[in-house]
């Protein structure tokens, strides 16, 4: 995969994810996939024929952690065998790295290809709807802004949770996120935040500092405006309550594909830098 490619990846991916993109989304799309192509070219492979993109897999290592980000083959060319092509280049990217992680959708080909490929396949949960504002606690503990100040401490989290840190991978994270921390004698936690106050990504100690930090996230969000929490694994109970307690709907959404490393706990994991 060369810098080029990157703009048609990203519209394969929004026809073949069935998920319509604002401007900014694309926009941010295409500087995570060019972040990772820049910290960890060997890992991005694509595919062409004569109709343009057939498809690519953007994958990535963070030390002993292999990592895949997008994984995407053309409709009409599915089952066809490239996307077990693009897969086994990515895989042999992470040859020698003790755990790997992917988000995986729900759909049984990809299933299939990722069990063959010696991953535990766990079913994901997303809330959905507009948070109860009622049901929000008093006396939250405070967090605070983080900063740059902070980022050996997250990758301390990070290591703890699921073996690897996220290093460099907290600049474009920072770059359209807010980050909050919340450090204290009785647990230590960060969370990135979107623009509605959803959580992209969330590590913690312990559960109760866990929850705390998603309770800050749901009480950021807009009144009366459509509100998710997602990539909630069965594992995450504190969060699937967090999320039942603000009267969101639950639902299926997909797996957490993992290979040598148990469901992190507590952790909400983003869906392509895990």
């Amino acid at each position: 995969m060369g810098p080029d490619d990157v703009g048609a990846a990203e519209a394969l991916s929004a026809i073949e994810f069935g998920k319509a993109r604002s401007s900014a989304h694309q926009r941010s799309w295409c500087t995570r996939t060019e972040h990772l192509l820049a910290t960890d070219p060997g890992g991005c492979w694509v595919a062409d024929d004569g109709a343009g993109l057939a498809g690519f897999a953007v994958s990535f290592r963070r030390e002993s952690n292999w990592l895949l980000a997008t994984f995407v083959v053309r409709g009409d060319l599915q089952g066809a065998g490239l996307g077990r092509r693009l897969l086994d280049a990515a895989l042999a990217h992470g040859a020698g790295c003790e755990r790997g992680m992917l988000s995986a959708s729900a759909d049984v080909k990809a299933f299939r290809r990722y069990r063959a490929a010696g991953f535990s396949l766990h079913p994901q949960l997303s809330f959905t709807g507009r948070v109860d504002r009622a049901a929000l606690p008093a006396g939250l503990p405070p967090v605070r802004e983080g900063t740059a100040a902070d980022l050996d401490l997250l990758d301390d989290l990070d290591r703890r949770r699921r073996g690897a840190a996220h290093g460099p991978d907290h600049a474009v994270l920072a770059s359209h996120c807010r980050l909050i921390v919340l450090d204290r004698a009785a647990g230590t936690g960060y969370a990135y935040l979107n623009d509605v106050g959803e959580v992209v990504l969330l590590c913690a100690t312990d559960e109760g500092t866990a929850t705390a930090l998603l309770w800050e996230a749901a009480a950021s969000s807009e009144p009366d405006a459509d509100y998710e929490i997602a990539h909630v694994t069965t594992a995450n109970e504190w969060a699937i309550d967090v999320g039942l307690a603000v009267r969101l709907a639950p639902a299926t959404e997909g797996y957490l594909a993992l290979r040598g490393l148990a469901p992190p706990v507590p952790y909400l994991h983003n869906g392509a830098l895990l």
